[in-house]
């Protein structure tokens, strides 16, 4: 397995020192970066459409309110701490979703999980990936339906967002990182089919045959150009690959993520405000925000704060994990790697080297 390149000094850019060729990230680190600069430029984009439109985008998007469901029982929110956000691509297959070959699995599971660190001066970020098939200790929480869910150990952590809700999704991040989430986003699969056909397509490229029951991906070796549907069971393809486990689909959706913010910027969006708002209007409806975020406003005002984080410096790692010694197919946080990891978000400081490593493998090569 790849790591990034050890930063030169406290606090400065992920590069690697003069004199040393930096390593190219892997992929797996590079995903999400790309995820969230497209939401962005999207966000930014929209700003500056009629009040009709903006109405209309306002209301689409849902909103939780995580303050109340959780309560005082939180990480204190430390001045120098930066900001920091829970992004959840949920898999629900309720609604919409249900037309989407996601598999029988009744109620909703959190198909991916990122908390995204932005630093104080918000000039660089790192984001952290939670695998899902990762055991944690759930905290006693408030449900979905205002009920008190027991605490219980040794919970998938994807199974949370089904059984609880975001907002226990939201603590138990807090329980197992220390870390205060201050905003929480998530976008279902629908919202995810319906922004790739928004902008007609994604091309990718693939260096062999890929065929997954499970996901309905059926794919040549070659390049291809993916609709909404077939770009699904592309990032969640994970049986063919690797060894088949969460671990080794990541590579697949860093690729696809790459390639998805290409053909956005390719589209030049900023200036094609009618396909903005296409794109706009898919997107706000997939989304759900806690409560502080749940305007166009608000989302946006976040956006542009985000103006002064370069692409360049941010980093994504995934939660150092092994495999659990139970259970072969799940994997656990590894210690002190993870520790040394949210040690280092809590205090707005350097991520140690050692904390980027994971013994579990699982990659695709």
């Amino acid at each position: 397995m790849t790591h990034a390149p050890p930063e030169s000094s406290p606090r400065r850019s992920r590069r690697a020192p003069s004199g040393r060729r930096a390593a190219r990230p892997p992929r797996r680190r590079r995903v999400w970066r790309w995820i969230v600069l497209a939401l962005v430029l999207l966000l930014l984009a929209v700003g500056g459409v009629g009040y009709w439109l903006y109405r209309g985008l306002d209301g689409n998007i849902k909103g939780v309110d995580i303050d109340r469901a959780i309560g005082g029982d939180r990480p204190e929110r430390l001045a120098t701490s930066g900001q920091n956000v829970l992004i959840l691509g949920s898999d629900s297959r309720a609604g919409d979703n249900a037309a989407l070959n996601t598999g029988k699995v009744a109620g909703a599971r959190s198909d991916t999980a990122l908390v995204m660190h932005i630093p104080e001066g918000r000039r660089e970020a790192v984001a952290v990936s939670i695998p899902r098939d990762t055991l944690v200790t759930r905290p006693e929480c408030v449900g979905s339906d205002g009920g008190q869910v027991p605490a219980k150990e040794r919970v998938m952590f994807n199974s949370i967002y089904a059984q609880a809700g975001p907002a226990c999704v939201v603590k138990t991040v807090e329980s197992m990182s220390g870390v205060r989430m201050d905003h929480y986003v998530e976008i279902d699969f629908a919202g995810f089919k319906g922004l790739v056909d928004a902008i007609g397509g994604v091309t990718v490229t693939v260096d062999r045959d890929i065929r997954d029951k499970s996901s309905g991906l059926d794919l040549t070796a070659g390049t291809h150009k993916l609709d909404g549907t077939e770009s699904l069971a592309f990032v969640r393809t994970r049986h063919g690959i690797g060894d088949g486990s969460d671990l080794g689909r990541i590579g697949l959706q860093q690729q696809f993520m790459i390639a998805l913010l290409s053909e956005i910027k390719k589209q030049d969006l900023l200036g094609s405000p009618a396909k903005t708002y296409r794109i706009a209007d898919t997107l706000t409806a997939a989304l759900t925000t806690d409560s502080e975020l749940a305007s166009l406003t608000k989302l946006a005002e976040f956006g542009r704060s985000l103006n002064g984080v370069d692409p360049s410096t941010m980093e994504t790692i995934m939660l150092p994990v092994e495999y659990d010694r139970i259970d072969r197919n799940r994997v656990v946080a590894a210690e002190p790697q993870a520790g040394q990891l949210w040690k280092a978000l809590r205090e707005d400081a350097e991520i140690p080297e050692s904390a980027k490593k994971s013994p579990a493998g699982g990659g695709t090569s």
